[in-house]
């Protein structure tokens, strides 16, 4: 017989604040929904992303050696075979972002929509960085392959969320989840501020040891793709491909001298550069960007 009376009604009360202060349950991925999601650390959960901004891969010019091997190392995870994480480091605007998700769009392209084998991308936001280890135990669970991305990724003074990261990518008792790869860039190589390392050389009592650790956060990574300032036949050949491909109206010559006149005005020359230039043409010559 049920309990009845004051007592119990205590024993309700009491049980209903501890379930209160229970962490609540690890969100259910769909992952089906989607091939790409954006994870809400607060939530938490992987909310879908139905189109990527993305171009394509054909467009990508002046990157060509990291492109085949981002691209072979993506395959090979794709084929439920060995592969690394991988760091995109260097040159502002030079597509680390855009190979990224370009290879992701390559690697699925020749499958079915609603294939299983399709990869996952999603893209986790470097303020999130500390819940990586709960977001990759969740998907050690899920049948399908997925490519973490953080864009931007680097550590600034002070700043110990570096230490998950190190854990999960090779560390820990578990390890990286055999379905999951991580992919980051950044302008810095080793993710941590020079004056930063080498203030922990100039105070620490063992300096070689004191930057140690902050160092070793890249060697985690076992690929160091490393993007570098173009020349100016890179960005013009990057300017041209884009004209090419949207069909632009404009004379070679004409659309060199822009190009040309457009990166000094900015002071770079770089991929982002290229493309902030076509889209003032298109715009110049009342086309579309479709």
């Amino acid at each position: 017989m049920a309990q009845t009376g004051p007592d119990s009604e205590l024993l309700r009360r009491i049980a209903e604040a501890l379930e209160r202060l229970a962490p609540a349950p690890a969100p259910v991925a769909a992952l089906d929904a989607a091939d790409a999601f954006i994870w809400n650390a607060e939530g938490p959960s992987l909310e879908p992303v139905p189109e990527v901004s993305r171009v394509d891969i054909s467009l990508l010019r002046g990157v060509d050696r990291v492109r085949d091997i981002l691209i072979d190392n993506t395959a090979r995870f794709a084929r439920g075979l060995p592969a690394n994480n991988a760091l995109l480091w260097g040159a502002r605007g030079m597509g680390k972002s855009s190979l990224v998700k370009a290879a992701h769009a390559a690697i699925n392209a020749p499958l079915p929509a609603k294939s299983a084998d399709r990869l996952i991308l999603i893209e986790i936001h470097r303020e999130d960085i500390e819940s990586l280890p709960r977001l990759m135990g969740l998907l050690r669970a899920q049948p399908r392959r997925a490519l973490i991305f953080c864009d931007d990724l680097s550590f600034d003074h002070d700043d110990a969320s570096y230490k998950s990261l190190k854990a999960v990518l090779e560390g820990g008792i578990e390890g990286r989840p055999r379905n999951v790869l991580f992919y980051a860039t950044s302008n810095r190589r080793h993710l941590m501020p020079r004056d930063m390392m080498d203030n922990e050389r100039s105070t620490a009592i063992n300096p070689s040891e004191a930057v140690e650790e902050k160092v070793s956060l890249s060697d985690r990574f076992g690929l160091w793709l490393g993007f570098h300032n173009c020349s100016q036949a890179d960005y013009l050949e990057m300017v041209e491909g884009y004209a090419a491909h949207y069909g632009l109206k404009i004379g070679k010559e004409a659309l060199h001298a822009e190009a040309i006149e457009w990166a000094a005005t900015r002071g770079n020359r770089s991929g982002r550069t290229a493309w902030q230039f076509i889209q003032d043409l298109a715009g110049r010559l009342g086309q579309t960007l479709d």
